[in-house]
């Protein structure tokens, strides 16, 4: 359950950090294609970070930051992948364009940039040394019975998008 529920702890909190920089900078777009307040590549890309962050931490027995500049490039390109990866499917299976890179000069097609992707791998470690041990206790004290509900929540608003956005 500690997965599930970071996974929307983080989508959650990924929805305000986006939310926040459209008010902040006057922009006009929506955080995610949901309708609930979560945006769930956020969601995602946590548990792939700290899914493996853990494997390496555990696995290499380096000094911690060696350890550490291997789990950024790790990351990095993981999270590259997961990017690009989410831009396509969104757009194949929603008809939609959620973010353009190709005004930036290291992108590649219009999903990745090594801008944003460096950025990713610069926030994983912020993420895993700063943000998760304040995060942790919240995530760890979640009731199951809560987990199963926004489960069933999410499939309801993955249902509701998907009718609004195929008619």
């Amino acid at each position: 359950m500690y997965l599930i529920n970071c996974f929307f702890i983080y989508s959650f909190l990924g929805f305000l950090l986006e939310t926040g920089i459209a008010f902040l900078t006057h922009q006009n777009f929506q955080s995610g294609i949901l309708y609930g307040p979560i945006t769930p590549i956020y969601g995602i890309g946590v548990v792939i970070i700290l899914t493996v962050s853990h494997y390496f931490f555990m696995n290499l027995h380096l000094p911690r930051w060696r350890e550490s500049v291997i789990v950024f490039f790790i990351l990095v390109a993981v999270l590259t992948l997961l990017e690009w990866l989410g831009g396509v499917l969104i757009e194949r299976i929603f008809g939609i364009v959620f973010w353009d890179y190709s005004q930036l000069p290291f992108h590649i097609g219009h999903y990745i940039s090594l801008e944003i992707s460096f950025l990713w791998g610069f926030l994983s470690l912020l993420l895993i040394y700063v943000i998760k041990p304040v995060i942790d206790p919240i995530v760890k004290g979640i009731p199951s019975f809560v987990t199963i509900l926004f489960l069933f929540l999410l499939l309801i608003d993955f249902i509701c998008t998907w009718i609004h956005l195929k008619s």
